[in-house]
């Protein structure tokens, strides 16, 4: 069976808000994960903010250093979990996600394929989460506090949830990325 694994850029004080204000290094290491993710998945689940901001961009680039990773997303099905959207049509290969979260993420885990990303997208990685739908969470901590009222991971009001850590490695910038699975 397929995993839902999610992996997200997060401050020291849990914001995961518009990382590129924040984020001062990319390092070997992180490319390295983020490559990983290339090669162990196949298809990306979305929210509508992220399906609506990469959405205007990723189809645009062509060439540089993220011409990989804009073939990749481009190439791959995208479904977009999101209560606001009508339509997804404007970006290749991407379907709404309707009716029942639940019902939709276990047809794709039970489909064929490799691992399942949600890229960006926090809102959908926490409604995931709460829904045991989420395998693998990984966790690129920045040695930031990136404070400013950006939004966090996890609300204030989140309902406790055990994870447990199956990995952890430090990087040559400082960052530690931390690999987690929910407790069962």
């Amino acid at each position: 069976m397929r995993k839902v694994v999610s992996g997200l850029f997060v401050s020291l004080d849990g914001v995961v808000q518009s990382p590129n204000e924040w984020q001062f290094e990319f390092d070997e290491e992180m490319g390295q994960e983020l490559a990983r993710t290339l090669e162990t998945a196949d298809t990306i689940l979305l929210g509508g903010v992220t399906f609506t901001e990469w959405a205007g961009y990723w189809p645009t680039v062509t060439s540089g250093e993220d011409a990989g990773f804009a073939r990749w997303i481009n190439e791959s099905p995208k479904y977009v979990v999101s209560s606001t959207l009508d339509s997804v049509d404007d970006w290749a290969n991407s379907t709404l996600v309707k009716g029942d979260l639940t019902t939709a993420i276990k047809e794709l885990k039970a489909g064929e394929g490799k691992d399942i990303t949600v890229a960006g997208s926090p809102t959908l990685v926490r409604s995931l989460l709460e829904l045991g739908l989420l395998d693998e969470l990984v966790l690129l901590i920045h040695p930031v506090v990136a404070g400013e009222g950006r939004r966090k991971l996890f609300t204030d009001d989140a309902p406790m949830t055990r994870l447990h850590l199956v990995d952890t490695r430090p990087t040559s910038s400082g960052v530690i990325i931390a690999t987690y699975r929910p407790a069962s």
